[in-house]
């Protein structure tokens, strides 16, 4: 089973396979996501474009996106002749175009349900772990009492890690975007969880803006409990550099922190190989924010949207200006 000391989340329309590719040079050790995959996509769709993948970016994890335990369970099988690290139901997604499917957090209403997907999944891949990232509760249903029958239900169906963003989730009034920002966080849940499941592992996730705060969390004195892992989202996209030195701090990993002109340099075959049939902008799209914060980084920037997009002239650009941070010392 994968370590989940570090994971960084699925986003849709975000992590997608260049930039996984993109962040596993930063780290080796870091659990990457994927987007959620439907299982409508993964059963009639373009199966290689859904769930095709570099082999560089293991440790993966396919987060997947359903509530028929059927489907869920082919989907997963798919998933293991792809060669997944885990696989991840999501129970934790408040948009109402996902609430139509009947998936994601309003999932949360009916416990048994997630449990029979996840029972059929981990019939369907033995071998795979199966985990549920889930919110702390939706609506009404926000009680430590309703959150610790929900994990109770569903670990007694196979599940064996948890995945909890430690907001609850309102289904209706809300943007996916003010369902990260407006309900409040309540870390001490998960800690509670813990204490009342310490044979199960838990993963906190919301709020985590650096890796400092993660390790934080996951060793905090201030709750009573050790957790397994923390889950960084959106500040990792944006700010992909504060994984630098993940691996060194909580993997002991005794390989040399890689400079930012390093990243970049390493990434240009990738984007040389990628860009035979495609858009440069597809993976330069996710290396945006490598250099944040720093001197040169809107220059960085606007060459990625602008130069950059063009034949012949990406390559050029890109080397002439990972050359002046390198000399920068970046």
């Amino acid at each position: 089973m994968p370590q989940h000391t570090l994971c960084i989340a699925p986003m849709l329309d975000w992590t997608d396979r260049h930039a996984r590719y993109f962040l596993r040079l930063i780290s080796q050790h870091t659990l990457l996501y994927t987007e959620m995959v439907t299982t409508q996509a993964i059963l009639r769709g373009d199966r290689e474009h859904q769930l095709g993948y570099s082999k560089e970016e293991h440790p993966l994890a396919l987060q997947l996106g359903g509530s028929e335990p059927a489907e869920l369970a082919e989907c997963a099988r798919i998933a293991a002749d792809y060669g997944y690290d885990e696989i991840n139901l999501n129970v934790g997604c408040p948009s109402a175009r996902v609430k139509s499917g009947n998936f994601g957090a309003c999932l949360m209403a009916t416990p048994e349900i997630v449990a029979e997907s996840v029972y059929a999944m981990a019939n369907a891949v033995p071998d795979i772990p199966i985990t549920v990232k889930h919110r702390i509760g939706i609506d009404e249903q926000d009680s430590y009492e309703f959150l610790h029958q929900f994990v109770e239900t569903i670990a007694t169906a196979g599940c064996n890690t948890f995945i909890v963003h430690a907001r609850k989730a309102w289904l209706s009034g809300l943007s996916p975007k003010q369902n990260r920002e407006i309900p409040p966080l309540r870390y001490e849940r998960v800690y509670q969880l813990k204490k009342d499941f310490p044979h199960l592992g838990f993963v906190i996730n919301g709020g985590i803006n650096s890796l400092q705060q993660a390790e934080q969390l996951i060793r905090s004195e201030e709750y009573g409990a050790y957790i397994e892992g923390a889950m960084i989202g959106r500040e990792a996209y944006h700010n992909p550099y504060i994984l630098h030195d993940v691996d060194q701090r909580l993997y002991n990993s005794t390989n040399p922190v890689k400079k930012r002109s390093q990243i970049v340099i390493e990434l240009i075959d990738y984007i040389r190989q990628h860009h035979q049939n495609r858009p440069v902008h597809d993976v330069t799209r996710h290396i945006l924010g490598l250099f944040h914060g720093l001197p040169g980084a809107k220059s960085w920037r606007r060459i990625l949207s602008t130069r950059a997009e063009f034949e012949p002239v990406w390559e050029k650009a890109i080397t002439e200006l990972v050359t002046e941070f390198k000399d920068m010392g970046y």
